[in-house]
């Protein structure tokens, strides 16, 4: 069902447009959504709006009202020439189709054509992703390990699950969406 014929309005707010009433509300949303996925609370209300303060037009948050209330966001962090998306949440009630999707997707893909933007970086995790034409991508990361039997205990695992990431990035890339070849 279309976003707009559930009575939501979506607005993307940057910098100095994203209101401390944003962000305590964002804060609500965070909540929710580590309280009912198994998530763990690490990040503070306070954190959203420093982090507002601090990175103003880098923040990218994405909201929907229905009326006057703001009912879900996601919260999206723009760096060199791609958009992050990072958060999702919503109010412990909501329910409107698609909304996840249009909050978290197509408002990031339409930021960053406006924006001029080459990449949308969805974040980790969710085969439901693939549908909407997000494949996955090979990703770094760079951790320092003190302990010599740790890190090799940690480097041959590596090795094994980098093996099994590869095999299972193949079949995601041969089963989505786009296809080689067509024009």
């Amino acid at each position: 069902m279309e976003i707009a014929a559930q009575n939501i309005t979506m607005k993307r707010l940057r910098g100095d447009e994203i209101k401390a009433r944003h962000w305590d509300t964002f804060y609500k949303f965070y909540r929710n959504t580590t309280d009912n996925k198994w998530g763990r609370v690490y990040l503070t209300r306070e954190f959203f709006h420093i982090m507002g303060e601090k990175m103003g037009d880098k923040v990218l948050l994405v909201v929907a009202e229905d009326g006057d209330e703001l009912v879900a966001g996601a919260l999206n962090l723009i760096g060199g020439d791609t958009i992050y998306g990072r958060l999702w949440g919503c109010l412990p009630d909501a329910y409107y189709p698609s909304l996840h999707f249009e909050a978290c997707y197509y408002q990031a893909i339409e930021s960053a054509i406006e924006l001029n933007l080459n990449t949308v970086e969805a974040g980790a995790q969710g085969e439901h992703k693939i549908q909407r034409g997000y494949l996955p991508v090979t990703t770094y990361s760079s951790h320092y390990i003190s302990d010599e039997g740790f890190k090799r205990v940690i480097g041959d695992f590596l090795v094994r699950e980098a093996a099994q990431v590869k095999q299972v990035m193949q079949i995601l890339h041969d089963s989505g969406p786009f296809k080689d070849g067509i024009h």
